[in-house]
């Protein structure tokens, strides 16, 4: 053992955490209880760690008491202890639990806690719920020992830039055996966590299901066990409450919202498990991490394996519960889990099941669908891209804004279709607001046919993929041909006078294209737009302007030339031929039908400066200046 290991050792945190624990310290928040239910998470955590590790190597249980978490108040010296003897830290583990946070998006997550009005939720979530301590304790003293190793040793840290690491005392040593002792200093604001009831409440409401006793350790009196322990997925549905789902949701969540689904059966047959799944009704924090790690537990016969099996399919990493399972192995690897034949029936099974659950809420209680579809249906829309096989369930489940109204169901955009139409028509862009004025609209509106406006960025992947819902093809109103004419107008008066054209096609189409030269793919008379002079799209074969715009800015895929469309009846198009090819006009012309089409796309012109002074020509001339 090296003398830096025996000294006592002072170390600054990681730059995120003492942001975070500044945060902490000068808390504003006014539900402070969270710190209880994080830190009793954290030792049941450690509980189930050693019970896993255990299943290798049993030595590490040793004689010692069952697993359990304690709950000490000392109204004396004014602090608080929650101890548990699950696994336990060594020294290097201290530093890297307690004074980093290893989870990327921390920086994000730090700047989000500083504008959330919900922050709590945030910590829960996030998993750094130990550091919540610092809202109700000025200091804080933890004494760890791992389990199998005879070292124990003390993490001190009063909230400020660092932390100190030190050999434990012999009486600190000789008080634990094995696990983690956390002994918070309370501030003089905070001194009611010592009272038992109070504690009592807090585990009552929060902590119920840990699957450990929870024992209060009071300064009079026997130790009591103060939670139920025991698995609530195991239990039979009738024995249970809508309070009962609820705390467990928040437990097992972190999460202080309502679920806005909750899913518990028992599987039985070929293979037995138990399931207990939520569905959030707010959006957590991590929902968009790149990884896409879902947060379902699993167990085998109530002994905590993992949160990493992947039992759900990335689309639904939203949902959160257990599945127990009562037939794998208590020693099942990392590896066996990702190639085991069982596991993957289950996670089949349990996807099915999901899907099942969310389309009877979506006919049942359309209110709590909602809430699921407004905080989750960009992330369910992803299956679309992913599950072939559930592809179609998942376009009957998707609710949709049109240009009809909002969540509105592909079922009923098709029961309002109109004479002689064929095809769901959709419009991909980044906005909402701006699909609506878009120019490629005006043959669909004319005709009044509801168009899908998507502005998630996953719709400009699920809708590169050939996709059918009910017999009836989905087609872009931004690619490819488009051909409207066995659909009658809404106002078909003067139809035949509106199709005239102002500009000989084959004349303008030539002028345009020697104009514009390499800038565009191809120039073509457009059967999209009534009253606009242009618009630009994409080529029926190649990837869609929206999906080449997200790739360009993740610098994946080449971008590709645009096609320009011509409203051939709208006066500038028809000025065009009137002008001399050839001529400044023309060119001036041409480029501004190009240019407007990249404004009404969200694009920049290619050459702003140009542009500007090409439209203050034109205005100027015709103003005759």
């Amino acid at each position: 053992m090296t003398t830096s290991d025996t000294a006592v050792h002072t170390q600054p945190f990681q730059a995120e955490v003492s942001e975070l624990l500044h945060l902490m310290v000068h808390s504003v928040y006014s539900e402070t209880d969270i710190f209880l239910r994080e830190l009793v998470s954290n030792a049941s955590d450690a509980c189930d760690k050693l019970r896993y590790e255990a299943i290798a190597t049993p030595s590490l249980l040793g004689e010692g008491d069952a697993l359990k978490i304690r709950i000490i108040p000392n109204k004396a010296a004014g602090t608080l202890t929650i101890a548990d003897n699950g696994i336990g830290m060594e020294r290097q583990e201290l530093i890297d639990h307690l004074g980093t946070i290893a989870r990327s998006g921390t920086k994000a997550f730090v700047s989000k806690l500083k504008e959330a009005k919900d922050g709590l939720g945030l910590i829960g979530q996030f998993g750094v719920g130990f550091y919540s301590a610092f809202m109700v304790a000025d200091k804080i003293v933890v004494v760890s020992r791992r389990a199998g190793e005879s070292d124990v040793w003390t993490w001190t840290s009063s909230g400020g830039s660092g932390f100190e690491i030190a050999r434990a005392s012999d009486e600190e040593a000789a008080r634990l055996a094995r696990g983690t002792e956390i002994v918070l200093h309370l501030k003089d604001d905070a001194k009611k966590y010592l009272e038992g009831f109070e504690i009592e409440r807090i585990v009552g409401a929060y902590s119920d299901n840990i699957l450990f006793p929870i024992e209060l350790v009071p300064e009079e009196g026997e130790p009591r066990q103060i939670n139920s322990a025991s698995a609530l997925w195991q239990r039979s549905k009738s024995e249970l409450t809508p309070e009962d789902y609820k705390k467990a949701y928040q437990q097992i969540a972190s999460a202080f919202d309502d679920p806005a689904m909750t899913l518990h059966y028992r599987a039985e047959g070929r293979y037995s498990y138990a399931v207990l799944l939520f569905a959030p009704s707010t959006k957590p924090f991590d929902l968009f991490e790149p990884n896409r790690k879902g947060r379902v537990k699993l167990y085998v016969r109530r002994v905590f394996i993992t949160d990493d099996a992947d039992l759900l399919p990335g689309y639904l990493r939203f949902i959160r519960g257990v599945v127990d399972s009562e037939d794998l192995p208590l020693n099942i690897s990392r590896e066996m889990l990702q190639n085991n034949p069982q596991l993957a029936q289950i996670r089949k099974a349990v996807a099915t099941r999901v899907g099942s659950e969310l389309e009877s809420l979506a006919e049942k209680d359309p209110e709590n669908f909602a809430k699921i579809w407004d905080a989750f249906g960009a992330v369910i829309k992803e299956g679309i891209y992913e599950d072939f096989e559930r592809r179609e369930k998942l376009l009957a489940l998707s609710r949709f804004t049109t240009t009809s109204g909002e969540t509105r169901s592909l079922k009923q955009i098709i029961a309002d279709f109109k004479p002689n139409q064929t095809e769901i028509y959709y419009l991909v862009g980044d906005s909402i607001e701006r699909l609506k004025s878009n120019p490629r609209l005006e043959a669909a509106t004319a005709r009044g046919i509801e168009v899908l406006l998507l502005s998630d960025p996953v719709d400009a992947f699920w809708t590169s993929m050939p996709s059918e819902f009910d017999g009836k093809p989905l087609k872009s109103l931004s690619q490819g041909d488009l051909n409207l004419d066995l659909i009658p107008r809404v106002d078909d008066k003067d139809e035949a006078k509106k199709d005239e054209p102002e500009a000989d096609e084959a004349a303008t189409i030539a002028v345009i294209k020697a104009a514009l030269g390499e800038r565009v793919s191809d120039v073509k008379a457009s059967t999209r737009l009534t009253s606009s002079a242009s618009c630009l799209v994409a080529d029926s074969q190649g990837p869609s302007r929206e999906l080449e715009r997200i790739l360009s800015q993740q610098n994946r895929g080449m971008k590709t030339k645009p096609i320009l469309e011509i409203n051939l009846r709208h006066p500038m198009v028809g000025a065009i031929t009137k002008a001399q090819a050839g001529s400044k006009a023309v060119d001036d012309l041409s480029l501004l039908l190009l240019e407007q089409a990249q404004i009404l796309d969200g694009e920049l012109p290619e050459d702003p400066a140009a542009f500007a002074a090409r439209l203050n020509r034109l205005v100027l001339q015709g103003l005759g200046a």
